[in-house]
């Protein structure tokens, strides 16, 4: 039972690992348009957004300016081209500051 149990998870793991591997280890080879490449650098932008925006419409109904305020926090950050991972902290870091000086 215990050896079906390892075999589903090393099944499991490779499922998952492939995927991500092969679109890594080709990307060098591969050749896009300029138009291509501003679209691929984009989709973390897009992704982050994702996750961000609806957080900026569930913020505490007492202080709605502090979701907007993050927000415009990560839009600035984002259109000054900083990282993804910095833009984040700082939308967070934003609203942590204003909901402890609120």
């Amino acid at each position: 039972m215990l050896d079906k149990i390892w075999l589903l998870i090393f099944g499991m793991a490779v499922v998952t690992w492939l995927p991500r591997l092969l679109p890594a280890a080709l990307i060098e080879r591969m050749h896009f348009s300029r138009r291509m490449e501003k679209f691929l650098r984009l989709i973390p932008y897009t992704a982050m957004t994702a996750m961000i925006v609806p957080g900026v419409f569930r913020v505490d109904p007492q202080r709605p300016l502090i979701g907007l305020a993050g927000c415009l926090a990560a839009c600035l950050l984002a259109w000054r081209g900083a990282s993804v991972m910095v833009v984040v902290l700082a939308a967070i870091g934003a609203d942590l500051l204003l909901y402890l000086v609120f």
